[in-house]
């Protein structure tokens, strides 16, 4: 049986493994917590929230701690990753604020006597989770389904045992009983799938369709967070510094690996010259090197095989008339650096038109006019984010009108706020997470009418 296994991403050293689950442990797991979600869903939503603020308490404590083994682990800075396990505590205190009154029934007049709708669990709801961000992931949709009295089971990813254990220690600390890590392999999916009442996934687009094809197949409800190729439009009129300082701050942060991530950088002509200098003197400043070194800016990526794949998609670049500006020279050191790679005339030819790129690599488009940045904005399967940089708000405003895309920022490079919804359109899958919106995903929305 194939073990959950730790790398370290900067040197390539495995310093733990452990075993999957059998199928006879999955279901006595699903049993366990189905019991501790009815006791769970009686309690108040004021008392729930409490719990759950316990647990934000208990997660700041031990915020060195659980960043240590996320850089172990995934191979991100320090500082990123203690901004991870930040952003998750505030998520928690975030939802126990917003939470109770939002659960509270609602009346809503009509010909009856009484009626209107009630927020209630769906019960048992199973997460698939990846590596990138082990904790913020893990949370993002765990506590709002917590909040709403559901039970969760989340399969980590097989490459962060250590901190999504510690994760589950902490919860388990704070006495959250319906919070629970299925440590199991993919053929026992569908298992999971079935003896539960909802699935969240966040992954890639091709196992996204294989989540919700096995979902479909027993009707449960699914929330998918897939792929990204975000495109970030530099207009005639923008800011140039600051939008290639933006550009660069998003592309290679956590080394790429972010589904949110700017990707595509789209030019028109009266500035594109001026903007691919400025990002690549901004790409040519970031230091690789051990993530624990205040120094390093760029961290390792998080597997052998996911740099491979990323070459290839280089390699397969220059060879369908992309100019390579900078990097995209595979390292001969110990880990799985790779440098911060430009790529510019990007074309359809080229694989990383079409594909998600996931790592240090961006790609220059060049539109002929705004217009056609629009076009190529759109000339994706995916469609989770969006920037578009403009001195002028208002005709921004309306260009971010016509993009197909969950989200658009003006100005700002994507990233993801706890008090507005996030997710995709495309083939960045469907369904939301934070605000009111995420909250409302795995609820019973029953309703009730009295004569």
């Amino acid at each position: 049986m194939t073990a959950f296994t730790s790398c370290n991403p900067a040197t390539g050293e495995v310093s733990f493994t452990r075993p999957a689950w059998s199928e006879t442990t999955l279901a006595h797991s699903q049993a366990a917590l189905r019991r501790a979600q009815q006791t769970w869903a009686r309690m108040t939503v004021d008392q729930r929230a409490d719990q759950l603020l316990h647990f934000a308490d208990r997660l700041s404590l031990q915020r060195e701690a659980l960043a240590e083994l996320v850089t172990q682990e995934v191979g991100k800075r320090t500082p990123e990753c203690l901004a991870e396990i930040d952003k998750s505590v505030q998520l928690v205190r975030y939802y126990a604020e917003l939470a109770p009154s939002l659960l509270k029934s609602q009346l809503i007049p009509t010909q009856a006597s009484r009626s209107g709708v009630a927020f209630e669990p769906l019960g048992l709801v199973l997460a698939v989770m990846p590596w990138n961000y082990p904790v913020w992931q893990v949370l993002r949709f765990a506590i709002p389904a917590l909040m709403a009295g559901n039970a969760c089971l989340v399969k980590p990813a097989p490459s962060v045992p250590q901190c999504s254990q510690l994760l589950l220690d902490i919860a388990r600390e704070a006495g959250l009983s319906v919070l629970e890590m299925a440590w199991i392999e993919p053929d026992l999916v569908e298992e999971a799938i079935r003896g539960c009442d909802a699935v969240a996934f966040t992954g890639s687009t091709h196992t996204g369709r294989v989540i919700a094809a096995l979902a479909g197949k027993h009707l449960k409800k699914t929330v998918l967070e897939l792929g990204g190729s975000n495109p970030f439009i530099v207009l005639a009129d923008a800011d140039i510094a600051a939008a290639a300082r933006d550009a660069a701050n998003s592309r290679f942060r956590d080394a790429g690996q972010s589904c949110n991530a700017a990707k595509r950088m789209i030019v028109v002509p009266e500035v594109a010259e001026a903007f691919v200098e400025a990002f690549c003197a901004a790409a040519a400043q970031l230091r690789a090197g051990d993530p624990h070194d205040p120094a390093t800016t760029l961290s390792p990526l998080t597997r052998a095989d996911l740099r491979e794949a990323l070459h290839a998609q280089v390699l397969d670049a220059c060879a369908h008339g992309a100019e390579l500006k900078l990097g995209g020279q595979m390292p001969h050191t110990p880990g799985f650096f790779y440098p911060a790679t430009v790529l510019d005339h990007v074309n359809p030819s080229c694989r990383v038109y079409h594909e998600e790129v996931f790592g240090p690599v961006a790609s220059i488009l060049r539109a002929r006019d705004e217009a056609d940045a629009l076009r190529l904005a759109n000339d994706t399967p995916f469609g989770l984010g969006a920037s578009i940089y403009s001195a002028d708000s208002e005709r921004a405003w309306q260009l971010a009108r016509q993009i197909e895309a969950g989200s658009v920022f003006i100005n700002r490079h994507t990233s993801s706020d706890l008090r507005l919804p996030f997710g995709g359109v495309k083939a960045s899958g469907y369904g939301r997470e934070l605000s009111e919106f995420g909250l409302y995903e795995f609820v019973n929305v029953k309703t009730y009418w009295q004569k």
